[in-house]
């Protein structure tokens, strides 16, 4: 019994009865669990020879072909249907964007990170998270499997009705300016890959555990909030990837008049999140410095 009291005791003192919170807690565990990752090489050749890189890509291909498949067959249910009282409507869309994107990065963050997104690709890369040659080949994937979930869906809905429900193309809207449209697709990537940068930043995982568990609800979330915004200015892109699998599937002149609007925004919004995390969030060019 002495024996257990004493276990009980040390157990009592192992912890300081106050424990710091907020900017204390913070303060308190600067740089004490974490150490600044070094930055990516820009070629890694060694990639090119392990079976993980290729692994990694794979899970983009399928993670992009799945998102394309579920959210472009809700996109024609609700087009299809003739009173949009009987459908999911905008909120059922934003949902499936974002819901689809929350599965998917939990299923393949350990395996390629999850990014499904070339935007989100870019922007880490800018960061320096991944190589270029990791980059480039997650980019590609990504838009095959972009590419294979848009022609699924037609297969389903048959090419006629394929084509006149609108192919789940991107383009922007009656009412709207290109420069609405452009500045949109900025806006709404920059909150997605911002959001990105926070949910998995290694400091905050190195201090809080739960972080990297939950990174991917965020991630889902910022991808419903933008969708709820955007739908009704470019029918939400964000995604260059997801633009260019349904713009190649349908295939028609509208859908490329503005398709341009559907990398230069997202590359730019995710190049200013990229940016803001790295100088401003971090501020690892004046750590560096010092």
């Amino acid at each position: 019994m002495e024996g257990k009291e004493e276990d009980v005791k040390l157990g009592a003192n192992k912890f300081s009865e106050r424990q710091p919170i907020g900017t204390s807690a913070q303060t308190q565990d600067e740089g004490k669990d974490y150490k600044e990752p070094p930055p990516a090489p820009l070629f890694e050749p060694g990639e090119l020879t392990s079976w993980s890189f290729y692994r990694a890509g794979i899970a983009e291909f399928i993670a992009t072909f799945l998102f394309l498949y579920i959210t472009i067959l809700t996109v024609m249910g609700v087009v299809k249907s003739p009173s949009k009282c009987s459908t999911v409507g905008i909120q059922g869309i934003a949902w499936a964007f974002g819901g689809t994107i929350f599965a998917l990065v939990y299923s393949t963050a350990g395996i390629s990170g999850g990014h499904i997104n070339p935007a989100v690709t870019f922007g880490l890369f800018l960061a320096r998270k991944l190589s270029l040659t990791r980059a480039v080949f997650y980019i590609i994937m990504q838009t095959l499997g972009a590419i294979a979930g848009a022609a699924v869906v037609k297969g389903f809905e048959k090419s006629h009705n394929f084509e006149l429900l609108g192919g789940g193309a991107n383009s922007v809207n009656h009412g709207y300016t290109k420069g609405s449209g452009l500045g949109a697709e900025i806006v709404g990537t920059f909150v997605l890959v911002y959001t990105v940068f926070s949910a998995t930043d290694a400091k905050r995982s190195a201090r809080d555990s739960h972080v990297p568990i939950l990174a991917p609800l965020p991630i889902g979330f910022a991808v419903f909030l933008v969708h709820l915004a955007t739908i009704p200015i470019t029918g939400t892109g964000i995604n260059p990837a997801r633009s260019l699998g349904a713009a190649i599937i349908y295939n028609k002149k509208h859908a490329w008049d503005d398709h341009w609007i559907f990398w230069v925004g997202p590359f730019i919004g995710a190049a200013l999140a990229a940016l803001y995390h790295v100088v401003v969030i971090r501020a690892i060019p004046f750590k560096s410095k010092s």
